[in-house]
């Protein structure tokens, strides 16, 4: 009995730990800094995802999402936060990505891994839904074709 309380405590301690983000500094494509705990104070249902301009089930989550993303921003007003964790040395390689994509996302910056450890992102792609109350509702590692069908029933 001791153990499965035991294991209770430690499961709230992890999921209540994450039901905020974190107050870390980054910044975005054009060099401003994001506090990124500021992102889920906006009253809106939020997505984050943390991807690599390398990672190929990356760039497919992110066309699957764009394909979507406008209907969910002007009926829902989600607002969309792409992370990248690429290094220092091809962080320049994100803006021509994405603007070649013609994506609409908010695109941040997170060479050394500050935000992504504060997230305890191990893998990517890896996506986070806030709800409008800031708080993390659902997170999802890796991807496979129709994962982001799952994703409106968390943003509602």
């Amino acid at each position: 009995m001791k153990k499965i309380l035991l294991i209770a405590l430690i499961l709230w301690a992890n999921l209540s730990a994450w039901a905020v983000l974190p107050e870390v500094t980054i910044h975005d494509v054009d060099g401003h800094a994001v506090n990124v705990a500021s992102l889920a104070q906006t009253g809106k249902p939020v997505i984050i995802s943390f991807f690599a301009t390398w990672c190929k089930p990356c760039m497919r989550e992110l066309k699957a999402l764009d394909d979507l993303y406008a209907d969910w921003h002007e009926d829902l007003g989600v607002e969309m936060y792409i992370v990248s964790v690429d290094q220092a040395q091809d962080s320049h390689k994100v803006k021509p990505l994405v603007d070649g994509n013609g994506w609409s996302y908010h695109v941040l910056l997170d060479p050394n891994g500050t935000f992504k450890r504060a997230m305890n992102v191990q893998s990517i792609p890896h996506i986070f839904v806030l709800n409008s109350k800031g708080e993390i509702v659902f997170n999802h590692v890796g991807y496979t074709e129709g994962d982001e069908e799952e994703l409106p029933k968390y943003l509602k």
